[in-house]
């Protein structure tokens, strides 16, 4: 089964990883954190504002590939810190108001400045 890269400028990117790939019908979409491409700079300080804009950041990718957020089946969440457990819900929950995906929360296993959320995701698509 061959793999597409997906790639837009309307989300953070690195040479180190692709955006998302495809395969198949999954698009499985790379750690994404909040940084806002407009500025380059994270979105703000707080679990709330971080998870809003890598929620964007996923729904941008998404969109690249020809999916959406209805599209999503499982969420892969890391936490710098285990004490914004509460506030990420908080903002989570706008997002997914019902039948959320399927998600595991856990632990960043790395200390990056100022980042406090990496979300990866899997979508299922027609």
């Amino acid at each position: 089964m061959p793999r597409e890269i997906i790639a837009t400028p309307d989300a953070p990117s690195s040479p180190l990883y692709s955006q998302a790939v495809r395969a198949g019908n999954h698009v499985y979409i790379s750690g994404t954190v909040g940084i806002d491409v407009k500025t380059g700079a994270l979105a703000g300080g707080t679990i709330q504002v971080q998870t809003r804009q890598a929620l964007a950041n996923c729904e941008a990718i998404l969109k690249a590939g020809g999916s959406g957020m209805d599209d999503l089946v499982e969420f892969g969440i890391l936490l710098a810190r285990p004490e914004d457990f509460v506030g990420f819900n908080e903002e989570y929950a706008r997002w997914f108001p019902s039948d959320p995906p399927a998600r595991y929360v856990a632990k960043l296993g790395v200390d990056l400045p100022g980042i406090l959320i990496s979300i990866r995701a899997i979508a299922v698509t027609a």
